[in-house]
């Protein structure tokens, strides 16, 4: 599809935030019946474990149900139901489940990802766990998480140097031999690495609690409205090389400048 180069004015972002809320509605309604039941799940890598469940299809199936309602003209692509044109030249990335075995684990680290982007990358982006109530999102001039203690301002935190950092990643394996090595080179020089977060470590760090995410073999849908929520935070989103990664691969998100630029300096040899 052709993105517009066009940034929406303000009443078209109050829209667009709009529909992405209830989008994040719909998929809360559809899933959290499914959460810590006894679902089964599909696997969609045949040389791995890939899970998929009838909450992903049917989160993603009610988002598009709400697109097709509010903004018929818009693209969409989702990480189940693939990608649909569309004439607005703005495209939704959806992921209905984004930590599908921390999901079928019951463990509450896994998110609905709802971005909408255009020719620059994503504009606007939630990123909501719905079983503990929290909403995280940033773009069009806000950058804000409501939970069970009311809405607060997100921003990253000031940590300049590895040493006295906090590092997330999903799988300690992180992807290949080789990045997994890069990660391991970083993490031996913060204070503290924890594993297993998906996408909820992108969550914690625009709210300052932790200070790098380092992964690899990312999709599309994994990434952009975490870049969305991060960048609006204050923080920087990268992949290993310093380049924008708005389409996945290897990410490099951190609090700070300085804090991104000491651990590019490693994983860029990878």
């Amino acid at each position: 599809m052709s993105f517009t180069t066009e940034m929406p004015d303000s009443t078209e972002q109050v829209a667009l935030r709009r529909c992405a809320h209830a989008m994040a509605d719909a998929a809360r309604a559809a899933i959290l019946p499914l959460f810590r039941t006894a679902l089964v799940s599909d696997n969609k890598d045949l040389a791995g474990f890939d899970p998929v469940t009838e909450a992903d299809r049917g989160a993603e199936r009610a988002m598009r149900d709400v697109l097709a309602r509010l903004r018929p003209d818009d693209a969409i692509l989702g990480e189940e139901y693939g990608e649909t044109g569309g004439t607005s030249g703005m495209q939704w990335v959806l992921d209905p489940i984004d930590g599908t075995r921390a999901f079928i684990s019951g463990t509450p680290t896994w998110g609905v990802l709802i971005s909408v982007r255009n020719a620059g990358g994503p504009l606007f982006g939630l990123i909501d766990q719905p079983y503990v109530g929290e909403r995280f999102e940033g773009g069009f001039g806000l950058s804000e998480m409501t939970g069970p203690r009311g809405t607060v301002p997100l921003a990253v935190s000031g940590v300049a140097r590895l040493d006295e950092a906090t590092i997330l990643t999903t799988f300690p394996e992180v992807g290949t031999e080789a990045e997994g090595e890069g990660f391991r080179r970083v993490a031996r020089r913060c204070q503290l690495a924890r594993y297993g977060m998906d996408c909820y470590a992108y969550a914690l760090l625009a709210a300052g609690h932790v200070d790098l995410v380092v992964e690899a073999g990312l999709s599309a849908y994994d990434v952009q409205a975490p870049i969305a929520v991060i960048e609006a935070a204050g923080g920087r989103v990268t992949d290993w090389q310093g380049r924008p990664a708005h389409e996945g691969g290897r990410v490099l998100a951190a609090a700070t400048e300085d804090l991104h630029a000491q651990a590019l300096d490693i994983l860029s040899a990878v």
